[in-house]
């Protein structure tokens, strides 16, 4: 009888701790696709929003309709960790596939300075355009809540990603499916 007891309790505390995971999976998988990163992930299947940026060198990029190769466009800056992380991986993306896709690292200037901007590029060796979104217009236009945020944009200027911080397998896997479109 007290060993019925003890099995009846240990089933009873599974099937509530089971309960509990669902509840917390479904909870979080809830607030991610309604919450946090939502506004930018309205915009998949949809237009990128048109810009034009000048770069840290001066020369103007135009991003909007239809071009010869996809587009990368990668919002961060110089203050935000998880950019220092990702731009290693970002630059070696950039310098393997540049003959493939172009990419545009859009610093978020309204929130950094240019000096900033510009020492973080030296210390990538960032090859890749460096635009200066001075207003934070851009950035509003393409809804980015927080960095770094990056925008997978098809030949035909559809977004067809939004992602954040990948691993260089992750970004292997996105690039191939883009180049494919």
């Amino acid at each position: 009888m007290k060993r019925n007891l003890i099995v009846c309790l240990l089933i009873i505390a599974l099937a509530g701790f089971a309960v509990y995971e669902h509840m917390s999976v479904s909870s979080a998988k809830e607030s991610t696709a309604a919450g946090f990163d939502e506004p930018a992930t309205e915009q998949l299947q949809k237009p990128a929003p048109s810009f034009t940026l000048k770069s840290l060198d001066g020369t103007s990029y135009t991003v909007g309709g239809p071009r010869e190769k996809p587009l990368i466009v990668n919002f961060w800056a110089s203050w935000c960790d998880p950019c220092h992380q990702e731009a290693p991986d970002l630059k070696k993306i950039a310098d393997q596939y540049k003959n493939d896709l172009d990419f545009y690292a859009v610093n978020v200037t309204k929130g950094d300075t240019e000096k900033n901007a510009k020492d973080f590029v030296k210390q990538y060796d960032f090859k890749m355009p460096v635009l200066m979104d001075m207003d934070g217009k851009v950035s509003e236009q393409y809804r980015v809540l927080f960095i770094p945020t990056t925008y997978l944009i098809d030949r035909d200027g559809t977004i067809r990603e939004v992602v954040h911080v990948l691993t260089p397998q992750q970004w292997e896997k996105k690039i191939k499916a883009l180049l494919k479109k």
